[in-house]
């Protein structure tokens, strides 16, 4: 009942009515509430699941904070502004997808994460796709696939390295069998974003001549230099090394303050300011900022810590949600039951991606996906002879790249709040992210890709798990 209302609600409170997120999603935390107490689930066991996963995703959530400082100070720096001039002035409208998607794939396989990927290149190439005239949601899903192709290939990924951990293989087995999914869904994607690039309902607005305009406003309002993409190679060195990210995040906004100081002839005052409130065109000293064309006010006046707590508000309400049905057993019951009718390898694996799609959507994050179903589903691959990387490829095609496509996520409300797309938008453009779940039953009940282990490796990882 409780998913049938959430659903219900999204659905038609969100999808038809746009009414506000967080609301709902306090409505259905509402109903699964008196529902759990009516059940027998105390206010204070409720009390404590909901802190407890408030409590460790804060600063994963609080890094959103610091995702607006960023933004906020790099359009001050001129180094969001560089990057989008450059892009328009090489990149083909036709060729934009294609390009958005490789683009992405390789930063992200690079640091090893989604969300850093779509902060830097992708906040940049969806500048660039507003001035090509490119559709905005085929652009952000394009770099939401991008971006997710190294979130679960990268050993650098911390879901990369969770799924083998809780499904019980090791990270270079998950690695090299993730090849088996994810390289024919990554042809799938180039080949869409390739003959999508061809057609008039995805470039019917280029306009050459625009983006020239754009072009022109950026140069005549910043001064460009290569030492303004510091910022960016900050973020990227920390995420490599495994610096922790807020640290990392803070001193690529000081460095974009003093290049912005250097190089544009700004102050400390606008710095401050665009880190918490956002940057405005008002800001700018080159160039006559009341001239500028609104697309390009547009493009620039974004960012600042202040502009991500609505998305903050909205993760925190759905870890109310999903602590309530942790706590009352209710998250728990539906994977049970999901799991009693896998009779067979397909029925398996298909269960498994269902619930893990079932609980990437009620949790909100890919963490509890992957940790709870790899806990729960082990057990049933070894019975079966399938080797746990059967399972890991499972916990990741069907929990970490599902995530973004869900609103009220974490991933979902960063990638909308990031790209300044819905998430209902761009869900039918993020094919990879699409397909996962699609591969995996279809892998299941033909078993191609499935790794099978021996009598004595199943009684080696019984032994171990007993």
């Amino acid at each position: 009942m409780p998913v049938i209302v959430l659903t219900l609600l999204m659905g038609i409170g969100f999808g038809v009515y746009r009414y506000n997120v967080s609301f709902l999603l306090l409505i259905a935390s509402l109903f699964t509430g008196i529902l759990a107490m009516l059940y027998g689930t105390t206010w204070q066991e409720i009390n404590d699941a909901i802190s407890d996963k408030v409590g460790k995703a804060f600063m994963p959530v609080f890094i959103f904070v610091f995702v607006g400082m960023i933004i906020g100070s790099w359009m001050l720096s001129g180094t969001i502004p560089m990057m989008v001039y450059y892009g328009l002035k090489l990149i083909s409208p036709a060729y934009f997808l294609v390009s958005a998607f490789i683009i992405c794939s390789i930063v992200s396989v690079c640091t090893g994460t989604s969300f850093g990927s779509v902060g830097t290149v992708g906040l940049a190439l969806i500048g660039v796709a507003s001035g090509l005239g490119v559709n905005m949601a085929a652009a952000a899903g394009a770099i939401i696939s991008g971006s997710y192709f190294g979130d679960k290939m990268s050993p650098l990924s911390d879901t990369t390295n969770l799924a083998p951990v809780a499904a019980g293989d090791t990270l270079f087995e998950h690695v090299g069998h993730m090849f088996y999914s994810t390289i024919p869904i990554s042809i799938i994607c180039l080949i869409v974003y390739f003959i999508a690039g061809r057609s008039s309902s995805v470039v019917s607005n280029v306009d050459l001549s625009l983006a020239s305009n754009i072009m022109k406003s950026l140069d005549a309002s910043f001064k460009f230099n290569i030492l303004l993409l510091l910022p960016i190679l900050v973020v990227l060195i920390g995420s490599v090394k495994g610096f922790p990210p807020i640290p990392v995040m803070f001193l690529s906004s000081l460095i974009a303050g003093l290049l912005a100081i250097v190089f544009q002839g700004s102050n400390l005052s606008n710095f401050i300011i665009a880190c918490s409130s956002g940057f405005k065109v008002t800001m700018l000293v080159s160039g006559d900022s009341s001239s500028l064309p609104a697309n390009v006010v547009t493009l620039l006046e974004r960012g600042g810590m202040l502009s991500m707590m609505g998305t903050m508000l909205m993760v925190l309400c759905s870890f109310t949600f999903g602590g309530i049905m942790t706590a009352s057993g209710f998250l728990e019951n539906i994977i049970n039951k999901l799991q009693s009718v896998a009779n067979s390898d397909g029925s398996l694996v298909a269960v498994s991606a269902v619930s893990t799609a079932i609980t990437a959507v009620i949790a909100g994050n890919a963490y509890i996906p992957i940790l709870i179903n790899g806990e729960l589903f082990r057990n049933s691959y070894i019975k079966r002879h399938l080797h746990p990387m059967n399972l890991s490829m499972v916990l990741e095609d069907c929990g970490t790249v599902v995530v973004p496509l869900v609103p009220w996520s974490a991933g979902g409300a960063y990638m909308s709040a990031t790209l300044g797309v819905a998430t209902f938008a761009y869900d039918p453009w993020a094919v990879l992210c699409l397909l996962g779940p699609i591969f995996m039953i279809l892998y299941g009940y033909t078993g191609f890709s499935l790794k099978r282990i021996t009598d004595e490796q199943k009684a080696s990882y019984e032994a171990k798990w007993e």
